[in-house]
């Protein structure tokens, strides 16, 4: 089966909910993109209010009020919305990667394997009756047993790097903000019956495989590693993984690249015509973090800076035709959009995307102008 990259454009678009765009909930598109990173929180409100025809500012709080979404550390080590009734699938693929187990990141962190374990045992012990604990809080309850006495800096420290083990064994996750301050709850005693605990990786995987391809395909194992864990799983694992699924899968010919999809989508990426639009999506989204920015097919390499920034930063995008062809940012009331090189853009179709940035933003009278 052969197909062109404007055709996958187009389906992935229409799977992301970037074009068209939709009513459905911030619970709804999370679950469709395989969750939305997190790790600033206005991203992720952004992701899901751009994707709406009606943006909608408040519906990641409602939903995470309302338990229909969960945030923990999930694929690449990073904060992610995940819908707990599949977060399991994801948590399970990356601690089955077992990051912590390797000689570099003990002399990183300074905390032993054996070390991780007795830690997810005891957190799993202090979260079990529900308690919403903030980071200050746990730390003190563990420093309290003379085995995590010397880890309390490591403990302490906001970037998480020794809990993040145990959210993806399941012994913990983000629970609501006390002011200021994040806390950290039990995934099982938080959601209930839709917390269907860590699978098998065997199980996950497919759970996992099927979910990114129906957003992102067609992909290759190693892409979808590379999204997953930095590939950071072992090649013959993810050749087993996506060989048991060989039932399920298409093959596909884009333009000479091999890759697959679920066969169940192969006639509607087969039958989807290139479409016009131009979109704007913000910063850490899903469109690019997804088939990851070293896609030359998405994002040409010589613009790569212009959107994977210093310091792990992804740039607000703009995606013309599918294609990621210039960044923008707001400044004061100006929407203020800089293409790559050639690259002309019509300020009408701009100014309607920033109306709707607006929108999603909660500001009004947004004005586009051309860096």
């Amino acid at each position: 089966m052969k197909v062109t990259w404007k055709q996958v454009a187009t389906w992935r678009m229409q799977r992301q909910y970037v074009h068209p765009r939709t009513k459905r909930t911030a619970s709804e598109i999370v679950g469709r993109l395989c969750g939305v990173q997190a790790q600033v929180w206005s991203a992720a409100e952004l992701a899901v209010a751009l994707r709406q025809a009606t943006p909608d500012g408040d519906t990641v709080d409602r939903d995470v009020a309302d338990l229909t979404l969960m945030k923990t550390w999930a694929m690449r080590g990073t904060l992610h919305l995940l819908r707990p009734d599949d977060a399991g699938a994801y948590l399970s693929l990356m601690a089955d990667a077992g990051s912590w187990l390797k000689p570099s990141w003990t002399k990183a962190s300074g905390v032993s394997p054996k070390q991780v374990d007795e830690l997810t045992e005891e957190v799993s012990g202090i979260l079990d009756g529900g308690a919403e604990l903030t980071r200050d809080e746990l730390v003190t309850r563990l420093i309290a047993d003379k085995r995590f006495k010397g880890m309390e800096e490591r403990l302490r420290s906001g970037w998480g790097s020794v809990l993040k083990p145990l959210a993806w064994r399941g012994a913990l996750c983000h629970g609501p903000n006390k002011g200021n301050k994040i806390t950290f709850t039990s995934p099982a005693k938080k959601f209930g019956a839709d917390w269907k605990g860590i699978p098998e990786p065997d199980d996950a995987a497919r759970v996992a495989i099927e979910a990114y391809l129906g957003a992102y395909g067609p992909a290759t194992p190693d892409t979808f590693d590379r999204w997953l864990t930095l590939n950071s799983t072992s090649k013959p694992k993810l050749r087993k993984w996506f060989a048991a699924l060989e039932d399920r899968l298409t093959e596909v010919d884009v333009e000479g690249r091999k890759a697959l999809i679920l066969t169940e989508h192969a006639d509607a990426l087969a039958d989807a015509k290139p479409c016009q639009s131009i979109k704007l999506l913000g910063h850490f989204d899903q469109y690019i973090l997804g088939p990851g920015t070293k896609d030359d097919a998405l994002l040409d390499a010589k613009h790569r800076t212009a959107v994977s920034r210093a310091a792990g930063w992804i740039s607000p995008i703009v995606v013309v035709d599918g294609r990621v062809e210039a960044v923008w940012e707001i400044d004061g009331q100006e929407l203020v959009v800089t293409p790559f090189d050639g690259v002309r853009l019509p300020e009408k179709d701009l100014q309607k995307e920033a109306t709707h940035v607006g929108k999603a933003n909660g500001l009004s009278g947004l004005t586009v102008r051309l860096a």
